[in-house]
Order: C-alpha cells, then sequence, then structure tokens
C-alpha cells in the first residue's frame, strides 16, 4: 500500500537514475549504458520508489542504479 509521504514530489531530483546495461560482445567495444527511469527517496528516509520509463526487449532482469553526476553550471547544457 502506497501512502502519500511515500510518493516522490514531482519537484524534487532523483536520488539515483536507473539503466539498462547492454554488455559488449565483441573485445573492444564499449556496454552501452540505456537510462531507463529514475528513483525517488522517500519524504520519511525509510525507502525508495523506482520510476521505469521503459523496459528492454531484451531484459536480463538487471537494472542498474547511479546517483545522478552533478554538471558544473554551463555545461552540456
Amino acid at each position: 500500500m502506497t501512502t502519500e509521504t511515500n510518493k516522490p514530489k514531482e519537484t524534487s531530483p532523483p536520488k539515483y537514475h536507473a539503466y539498462h546495461v547492454v554488455e559488449a560482445t565483441r573485445r573492444g567495444q564499449k556496454d552501452r549504458w540505456n537510462r531507463i527511469g529514475a528513483a525517488f527517496a522517500h519524504v520519511d528516509g525509510d525507502g525508495i520508489t523506482l520510476m521505469l520509463d521503459s523496459l528492454p526487449i531484451a531484459f536480463d532482469g538487471r537494472i542498474v542504479l547511479r546517483a545522478p553526476k552533478v554538471v558544473e553550471q554551463g555545461e552540456g547544457q
């Protein structure tokens, strides 16, 4: 059961970004990291809500959560 305190606020930044990682099949290739959603901390600090925008077709059951990188003002914007 979900309560109001467990729902992420739309204005709060995600605690983590969710990725599906496709491992390289050939030597010299890099793994592909596809961002598929985000995870938000609960207001009470006792949990996290994972919100997925998509699921990969070849899903292996593994989702990687990584903290968002801090972007310096003026970089990449």
